[in-house]
């Protein structure tokens, strides 16, 4: 049986479908884990600053040059794969970012990874 991997809204918003082997690259790097999983648990869109914050705190290491390199690293790398994956979407001027799939499509991923409690 292949896994659900379709946003019950996809039809709905024009957000394109996503494939499980999508999930699986989205979910091949553990700062795109822990995006996924934080995102998971806010009701709307976020500060790409409190991303980078939570990630620092989760690596153990909260320091300010900590946190420019994850902001650097999401900025350039992760945010761009999640977006292109149709997973999220960060608007660049307000520097907000959003999950944009139903948290029931990413959770079964999610739960495969040592991020399930993000």
């Amino acid at each position: 049986m292949k896994p659900q991997t379709r946003n019950p809204h996809d039809g709905e918003t024009g957000i394109p479908q996503i494939t499980s082997t999508d999930l699986f690259a989205a979910f091949s790097a553990h700062r795109r884990q822990r995006t996924i999983g934080y995102l998971t648990q806010k009701p709307a869109a976020i500060p790409v600053g409190d991303l980078a914050e939570y990630i620092a705190l989760k690596e153990g290491e909260p320091s300010y040059d900590r946190y420019e390199r994850i902001l650097t690293d999401l900025y350039h790398n992760h945010l761009p794969h999640l977006t292109d994956a149709g997973i999220v979407t960060f608007d660049e001027e307000t520097e907000l970012v959003e999950l944009v799939v139903d948290r029931s499509v990413v959770t079964p991923y999610l739960r495969l990874t040592d991020n399930a409690g993000a």
